[in-house]
């Protein structure tokens, strides 16, 4: 059983990591790969109708990326806000650590913060003696491996155009390929899951049993519920876009889907058997990650890896801004 993570490490050309998006949305390309054939098909993102039957659903993940990355007022303290707790207290990682000790005040986003506490994880509870003002002093979390700083183009381009709840520190990445008018042409529904850096922190220890994931706050509409449960009784499928969509959904109890909303740990791996999801939309994801676990906990680890490896060799684009994977 593949529970180890040596298991999910796989090697990457750093040429392959895409740290701009594609022209347009939609130009990605996208691997098609088929469970029960373990046939790969190499598509473009424009040809996902014509694997999509009339009564399929696509689910999709419409929380909004905060610009939540800050610095100082001398530039040498990066603080990336992480989980809003109200208007004046938030959860944040900071960088150096070592300056931002219990009592140190900055001034950061037009008002200052003070370390109130540092957590467990080393994250700090910050009290802002005024609301901070992202959207003119913060820039949008990109990835670390991006290498570079995050710009205009960012504010758009690492945003879905269907995204609408704020409270994600990180996009959900098989979203920004559609476009409106893509996904207006396709029946379609939206649970809210805010990703935070839970999902993105790396798995340290070698037996996946003894990974813990943070909690993440989601919400699953009395709408979406119905019209999920609809297409199930139907015959139709559910086709998840994304891992964060599909932790959503799988995190549910058994039976007919109901409204709900709290928060999932979710840790889904193999030989985790899925309940709610039929087809999975995916970007390519890092070696070692929980996001690569959980993938191949719906395909299989061997499939998935030879997938990757066929993806290395036609040189897709990997990452938050690559191209993706349909998994059928």
């Amino acid at each position: 059983m593949s529970q180890f993570l040596s298991d999910y490490l796989y090697e990457l050309p750093p040429h392959l990591v895409a740290s701009r998006p594609a022209t347009r949305r939609e130009l990605a390309r996208m691997l098609v790969l088929h469970r029960a054939s373990g046939r790969i098909e190499h598509r473009n993102f424009t040809d996902l109708p014509e694997y999509l039957k009339p009564l399929d659903l696509l689910v999709l993940n419409d929380s909004k990326v905060i610009p939540a990355r800050l610095h100082d007022s001398t530039g040498k303290i990066e603080i990336l806000l992480i989980e809003k707790q109200d208007e004046f207290h938030w959860t944040a990682m900071v960088n150096p650590g070592k300056k931002m000790r219990v009592d140190h005040v900055v001034e950061t986003a037009g008002t200052t913060a003070r370390v109130l506490e540092i957590l467990e994880d080393g994250t700090r509870l910050l009290e802002f003696a005024a609301p901070p003002d992202i959207e003119h002093h913060g820039a949008m979390p990109i990835p670390p491996y991006f290498q570079r700083a995050a710009d205009e183009q960012d504010r758009e381009r690492y945003q879905t155009v269907y995204a609408r709840e704020e409270g994600s520190v990180a996009a959900p990445t098989a979203g920004l390929h559609f476009t409106e008018e893509i996904l207006a042409r396709h029946p379609h529904a939206f649970v809210t899951l805010h990703v935070g850096t839970g999902t993105f922190r790396p798995v340290k220890t070698e037996h996946l049993a003894q990974h813990t994931m943070h909690h993440e706050y989601y919400t699953l509409s009395a709408s979406t519920s119905d019209r999920i449960n609809e297409t199930k009784n139907s015959g139709g499928r559910i086709i998840a876009v994304g891992t964060t969509t599909t932790r959503v959904l799988e995190s549910q109890p058994p039976g007919e889907l109901r409204e709900t909303n709290g928060s999932t740990d979710i840790f889904i791996y193999p030989p985790h058997s899925f309940q709610r999801i039929d087809a999975l939309l995916t970007n390519f994801h890092l070696p070692g990650s929980t996001l690569l676990m959980l993938i191949s906990a719906f395909a299989g680890r061997e499939l998935v890896l030879s997938a990757y490896e066929e993806a290395v060799r036609k040189e897709y684009r990997f990452f938050s801004y690559g191209d993706c994977m349909l998994i059928l």
